[in-house]
């Protein structure tokens, strides 16, 4: 419990900022495992539609500093490498 008025306001908006972060990593690691799924199925053009959004999630992601730049970086690349072998 917070002991000043300005502390309960900061705790009421760090647990904003955590479940909006929450969601937006869930849904990166959704449209990474859509990604994963398509090379998988090795159907490269439904890969490389599903890379492009992965690309604008992680890119946001590291943007808004809900992950890490060299974090989105690193994933972005290991998914090109990934639709990139399919071909």
């Amino acid at each position: 419990m917070a002991h000043t008025l300005s502390g309960a306001h900061n705790i009421r908006r760090s647990e904003k900022r955590r479940l909006r972060n929450k969601s937006a990593k869930s849904a990166l690691r959704t449209q990474i495992r859509k990604v994963l799924g398509t090379v998988e199925k090795k159907d490269k053009a439904a890969a490389q539609t599903e890379l492009r959004a992965v690309y604008a999630l992680l890119d946001k992601a590291a943007q808004k500093g809900i992950i890490h730049a060299n974090s989105a970086a690193r994933h972005k690349s290991r998914l090109s490498a990934r639709v990139l072998a399919l071909g």
